[in-house]
């Protein structure tokens, strides 16, 4: 389905959907035309329009146009993935089509157009700190204009494949079709008027990109994290008690009780009180999607509004900070640490399913007394967790002074996205373990199960095992 922009509603999950290929359709243009005629009519100094940028505020310069865009696409590391990059361009339309940046209007439709053809320019990784995501937006430019080549969709993409994908080459010149274009189609571009330079890259929505698909992605795997926890409920046959709606408290914790209940129907305990992977499931794990829903609002509240400095709006430009993306990086930073409280519940969940003082089973669900069975997922799962730990770390207590002191705050937004997106993996590999187990202690039990895991007992490498319950983990996320 075409995600529709209109500047107001784009969500994170539209986000992931047309970064991975759905194709945008625009909304009225209606906001973004009238900053365009307020701003041609500006008069006086206007910051990056006829003045320099950073500490060169002060200094008349005329319009830089192409002379800024050329000296702030300077990122380094490796390009960032396709998906991403989409993201990027998806975000910053539905910025623009809010208002306020007062760039022609007749950009969108190309960059739109980018969109939809799967092309993507070369962003690279490093360059932005949280106030503005100006190297991948100058890069953005670069290609509208002609310098650099977009770059054409290709399947499975990674970063860092390749040394060419790595580095920028000749062929990224002015004149160079993009690869990907279909002989005879126009490859997207739009001639910037050199006061344009500035408005359009002043907006961190490379960072927004990123984190609005980490929340995306995050969200499906928290909402699955209760069906895995209620596998391992049945599994060990706990105790419902704690899930009664006279002990719960807020609406999260309320529902993730609500939905164990729902999800495990009724057992038989065997204990008088469970550990708390158990028996503290609902306020861990509500507390995770109290942070999770905080970051996804944060993200789509910033994705629908106008970040620019200045502000084209009430018939005049107003300097500001709406480019800096505090609320953002706090909220991104909460969201991670709650991850690893999620996970490490998880973790210890998992310890239970090996140890037959919970299961009445052989010791790691083994098939014969000594044998190995699951023992090896407790180690795996640490293993992950203490990623998550690791990119739990809170980029809000750094700090930066630059550009002579005239710059002397930054949110560091850009490396808490990143971090929210590499937090995917570990925290999937968790879920997955404890899934492998439960699954196969269910089985044991004489439980049915209906999942699409190897039912085989024997001591065998199950990697393979971990790849499938991966890949199960979203369809079990209620839709």
């Amino acid at each position: 389905m075409v995600v529709l922009l209109d500047g107001a509603h784009l969500t994170c999950e539209q986000v992931d959907r047309a970064a991975h290929g759905s194709g945008v359709a625009l909304g009225s243009t209606a906001r973004a035309r009238a900053a365009w005629r307020t701003a041609a009519l500006l008069e006086g100094p206007v910051y990056g329009r006829n003045t320099g940028v950073g500490a060169n505020k002060d200094v008349e310069t005329g319009a830089a146009g192409l002379d800024l865009l050329r000296s702030h696409a300077g990122g380094a590391g490796p390009r960032i993935e396709e998906f991403r990059a989409r993201a990027t361009l998806v975000v910053r339309l539905n910025q623009l089509l809010a208002g306020g940046s007062g760039v022609d209007p007749a950009l969108l439709p190309v960059l739109a157009a980018a969109v939809n053809r799967g092309l993507t320019p070369p962003i690279r990784t490093y360059g932005a700190i949280g106030t503005g995501d100006l190297t991948a937006l100058a890069t953005t430019a670069l290609c509208l204009v002609g310098e650099l080549a977009w770059k054409p969709p290709t399947e499975n993409t990674r970063t860092g494949d390749t040394q060419a994908e790595n580095a920028r080459t000749e062929d990224a010149r002015a004149g160079s079709p993009a690869p990907g274009t279909r002989a005879g189609e126009p490859v997207p571009r739009f001639a910037l008027a050199a006061g344009d330079a500035l408005p359009f890259i002043s907006s961190g929505a490379a960072t927004l990109a990123d984190a609005a698909l980490a929340c995306h992605r995050l969200g499906v795997l928290l909402s699955a994290a209760t069906a895995v926890a209620a596998r391992s409920f049945l599994a060990v046959e706990a105790s419902l008690e704690p899930l009664s709606p006279v002990v719960q408290r807020g609406p999260e914790q309320t529902s993730v009780a609500a939905g164990l209940r729902d999800l495990v129907g009724a057992t038989s305990p065997r204990r008088v009180q469970d550990p708390y992977g158990y028996r503290a499931f609902p306020q861990v794990h509500g507390a995770a999607l109290d942070a999770f829903r905080h970051a996804e609002r944060t993200v789509a509240e910033e994705m629908n509004a106008a970040p620019e400095n200045p502000l084209i709006a009430d018939g005049r430009a107003w300097h500001n900070g709406n480019f800096h993306s505090a609320r953002v990086a706090l909220a991104l930073d909460a969201l991670r640490a709650a991850l690893v409280q999620t996970a490490a519940v998880s973790a210890a969940r998992l310890a239970t399913l090996n140890d037959p003082a919970h299961t009445g089973l052989l010791p790691f669900l083994a098939e014969r007394p000594g044998g190995s069975g699951v023992m090896i997922l407790e180690y795996v799962a640490h293993s992950a967790l203490a990623e998550l730990r690791h990119l739990a770390a809170p980029v809000t207590l750094g700090g930066a002074v630059l550009s002579l002191g005239t710059e002397d705050h930054a949110s560091f937004t850009p490396q808490a996205a990143r971090s929210a997106l590499a937090a995917i993996e570990p925290l999937e590999i968790v879920l997955a373990c404890e899934l492998v187990a439960s699954v196969r202690t269910l089985r044991l039990r004489g439980v049915p199960c209906d999942l699409p895991l190897d039912p085989a007992l024997d001591d065998r490498p199950l990697d393979a095992d971990l790849d499938v319950a991966r890949g199960l983990l979203p369809g079990l996320a209620p839709r």
